[in-house]
């Protein structure tokens, strides 16, 4: 927990914007040249964040308890993070009569191209994953997946809150 706090304290983009940002990035470009609206996109942010929950590769962060909630505090960070790389030109936003939806940019590829930390392997690794096992999805189907997985977490959120609480005296 330190070390978190630590990073936190030196500026290092713990879950921020830009790091948002660059995750949607890495998804959009495993999915070019396909665009999603805001809601898929704060889903693909948290499976490729948590894949191992839908039987997918090792989670890219570490399976906290709770982290269900994520899913409720994670579309503004997502957005924030996609109007970042929109001033950048690594994300396009289009109107369309479905909505709002998200592509990547132009530059998306040579900008992810340049990070070559282990981290953006595992990461571009991950939205590969997402983009081959997802991508196709329609809306009903992933909504099931999504609603299914979440009930699932919900139900694992209660089986810690009701330990944690048999615990205090």
């Amino acid at each position: 927990m330190e070390e978190v706090t630590e990073a936190r304290r030196k500026g290092l983009p713990f879950n921020s914007p830009l790091e948002t940002g660059i995750r949607s990035v890495g998804v959009l470009v495993a999915l070019y040249p396909k665009a999603f609206d805001l809601q898929r996109m704060v889903a693909f942010d948290y499976l490729v964040v948590h894949s191992a929950d839908v039987g997918g590769p090792d989670s890219l962060h570490p399976d906290l308890p709770l982290r269900s909630a994520e899913l409720l505090v994670r579309r503004e960070l997502v957005e924030r993070g996609l109007h970042l790389m929109m001033s950048r030109k690594l994300v396009d936003r289009m109107a369309e009569k479905t909505g709002i939806l998200y592509r990547a940019g132009e530059m998306a590829d040579v900008f992810l191209s340049t990070l070559t930390s282990e981290y953006m392997t595992l990461l571009q690794l991950r939205a590969q994953w997402v983009a081959e096992t997802l991508g196709d999805m329609g809306d009903d189907e992933f909504r099931t997946l999504m609603r299914e997985n979440f009930d699932k977490w919900v139900e694992q959120f209660h089986v810690i809150e009701k330990s944690s609480a048999g615990s205090v005296s």
